[in-house]
């Protein structure tokens, strides 16, 4: 069974040599792996071109942000299943994608799989600065301000088919309201696994001001609204405490 990874950058020579690296290092054969570059000025294709016995597919051009290109990458993915890695991450180890792809060979009814995410210093990926410990999917799971971390889900294919690819009219929260359409608005199969899987740098474009924080979360309350649903009055008051519990963590 193929998985098909994602990995979208953009001047990204910095830290893009480790994340394809935590890629191909994987002990589980079978994976397409795809790079989707924004027409990059630094040496990310430099980088790249250095891989590209052990990279599928790469495509360099300019395009509509980050979820614009996700999106392009997930048509060209011909893996069962597909997982997205940014570019400034890397897998916690070498075994990842071979746990991810052993619950959906021996469960072919299930349709997302997620585990968790630690935040790190940029120049450090083992001294975590936030511990992001998901839960198994309930009722009420966005309700109480839970939600997977997004690089750490992994979907068949057929869940990009039946629910659409991202919003990219959402510049920071496009992956938000995607969750939130699978998980609340489809009667997909989920599974989490209490184990790490992704190693995060800090920063991001919605946590590289309070102004993007803030237009991020607006970007949230208009996804409920948008998907027909009412998110509660406590929704991000409960973001905030959790991120919080996060960083103590």
């Amino acid at each position: 069974m193929k998985i098909s990874i994602v990995t979208i950058c953009f001047n990204s020579a910095s830290t893009l040599e480790e994340t394809i690296k935590s890629v191909i290092s994987q002990s589980y054969n079978d994976i397409e792996y795809i790079i989707i570059d924004g027409a990059s000025k630094d040496n990310t294709l430099l980088i790249i071109e250095q891989y590209r016995d052990n990279i599928t597919r790469v495509i360099s051009e300019t395009d509509n942000g980050i979820y614009d290109a996700m999106n392009k990458a997930i048509q060209l993915a011909t893996g069962d299943v597909i997982g997205i890695l940014n570019s400034d991450d890397i897998y916690s180890d070498n075994e990842v994608l071979s746990d991810v792809m052993n619950h959906f060979v021996n469960d072919q009814d299930l349709d997302i799989l997620y585990g968790n995410l630690v935040y790190v210093k940029n120049q450090d990926m083992n001294k975590i600065v936030r511990n992001w410990k998901s839960l198994s999917y309930y009722n009420n799971f966005f309700e109480h301000a839970n939600v997977p971390p997004h690089p750490a889900l992994f979907l068949r294919s057929k869940v990009y088919r039946k629910a659409g690819l991202f919003n990219a009219q959402y510049r920071f929260s496009a992956d938000y309201e995607f969750m939130l359409r699978i998980f609340k608005k489809h009667n997909f199969k989920s599974k989490y696994i209490n184990r790490l899987m992704v190693r995060m740098r800090l920063g991001g474009a919605t946590n590289k001001s309070f102004k993007n924080v803030l237009n991020g979360n607006k970007e949230i309350l208009r996804a409920w609204k948008e998907n027909s649903l009412n998110p509660p009055i406590t929704l991000m008051p409960k973001r905030i405490i959790k991120r919080l519990i996060q960083f103590i963590n």
